[in-house]
């Protein structure tokens, strides 16, 4: 049974891996002409992901590549001293089994998990899909696929051709975040540093394994800005708008920006469809359910996604009729409390005003001198969602002999 996935960054290798393994003949289409290698940021994994991770065997290579980043030291616009967090004590609160991982570094590892038995095709892009699996490209020949799958991101082709405009799906939910490789002249090592202010943030981070750094810039808007997701210069005017006039080390980041070819913008965007499936076509990972970059643990949910993908098409011998809808509402509460924490957290990332910026650091330093201990037991006396990733409980799905041809 032939499926086409389109998109080769986390969720796309990931499916591809457990449909292959079910004997599914998988091809792989990303826009990108080879892999991205572009810097990326740092994504986390939790329990449900690392299990998976775990299970296809490529647990020792993400742990290889942790960032390795135990301490966040935070200043104020003034650049005197806000706040100093042990991260461990948070990631430690919210899961039992965590790791945080650049997202070019895991998109590598997975590619390189699959890309012997599922085929990869780069610098091409679907154009549109047929009722009857019939695919155009904008290079390639057309072809027919049994199923095609969109694991193509927040800004996804495929949900575009199939379920209309981005515009009809998405909530913004109120902020910004931009990520750019930078030169590590702080020499960081374990450490994130960066400035604080009233609705908005800056900084830098280092993995261990990296030369170089990456700076970070999340910031709040009352209304959403005016720009397109591909225009990277006027993404490059609006941060410097937002944060020309702060000091510490942010004028040089800035500067930076503008050189750097690795540079990523975009809005803290939830994705909310009724449904991922049409026909032929599902979505995976964000471009079907995005909670919102950033905030809504996105990596761990598309690594869930794909597997459930994979095992529930299995399980239904490639009869998609059935195994869509299975997969829907396997993950369907793992999505809703994923939406409902990004909201949360969307809102509470970046203090919006100097009280709550006051309020944080206070906090922080509580924080710091609670047992480890005492403050997982507050998480979990605050909410289920707060431990939303480890609350998801994997099925064990078996491959059966064959898949059907065409259901």
């Amino acid at each position: 049974m032939r499926v086409l996935i389109s998109g080769a960054s986390i969720a796309g290798p990931v499916l591809a891996y457990w449909l292959t393994r079910y004997g599914f003949d998988v091809t792989v289409v990303e826009r990108a002409p080879a892999l991205r290698k572009t810097g990326g940021h740092a994504v986390d994994l939790f329990r449900p992901a690392m299990d998976i991770a775990e299970r296809m065997g490529v647990l020792d290579d993400v742990l290889a590549k942790k960032t390795g980043t135990e301490w966040l030291t935070v200043y104020d616009e003034a650049g005197a001293p806000l706040a100093e967090l042990e991260l461990r004590r948070i990631f430690g609160a919210v899961s039992d089994r965590h790791v945080e991982i650049m997202r070019d570094d895991l998109s590598e590892i997975l590619y390189d998990a699959t890309r012997h038995d599922a085929a990869y095709v780069f610098g091409d892009s679907i154009t549109s899909i047929a009722g009857d699996g019939e695919v155009t490209f904008e290079r390639g020949a057309p072809a027919r696929f049994d199923l095609v799958i969109g694991a193509d991101g927040l800004h996804s082709n495929v949900r575009r051709l199939v379920f209309g405009p981005e515009s009809r799906y998405t909530t913004w939910i109120g902020g910004y975040l931009a990520v750019a490789s930078v030169p590590n002249h702080l020499g960081l090592d374990g450490r994130m540093v960066g400035v604080a202010g009233a609705g908005r943030m800056g900084g830098m981070y280092a993995a261990a394994h990296m030369a170089d750094a990456r700076a970070m810039f999340l910031f709040r808007t009352e209304q959403p800005l005016d720009y397109h997701h591909r225009d990277v210069a006027r993404q490059k005017e609006l941060l410097r708008a937002h944060f020309g006039d702060l000091g510490w080390e942010i004028p040089r980041l800035l500067d930076e920006v503008e050189r750097t070819p690795a540079f990523y913008f975009d809005s803290i965007t939830q994705l909310r469809l009724d449904t991922w499936s049409r026909g032929r076509v599902s979505l995976v990972g964000d471009a079907g359910y995005c909670p919102g970059p950033a905030v809504g643990g996105s990596t761990s949910l598309a690594v869930v996604g794909a597997y459930v993908l994979a095992g529930e098409l299995a399980a239904h011998g490639g009869d998609h009729t059935r195994a869509f809808p299975a997969y829907e509402a396997e993950l369907g509460e793992y999505v809703r409390r994923s939406r409902a924490f990004a909201v949360n957290a969307a809102r509470k990332i970046v203090p919006g005003s100097r009280f709550e910026l006051w309020a944080m650091a206070r906090l922080v330093r509580l924080i710091n001198h609670v047992p480890v201990g005492l403050t997982r037991a507050a998480v979990k006396l605050a909410g289920r969602n707060m431990r939303l990733h480890d609350a998801i409980r994997l099925k064990d799905y078996a491959a059966p002999r064959e898949t059907t041809s065409r259901p």
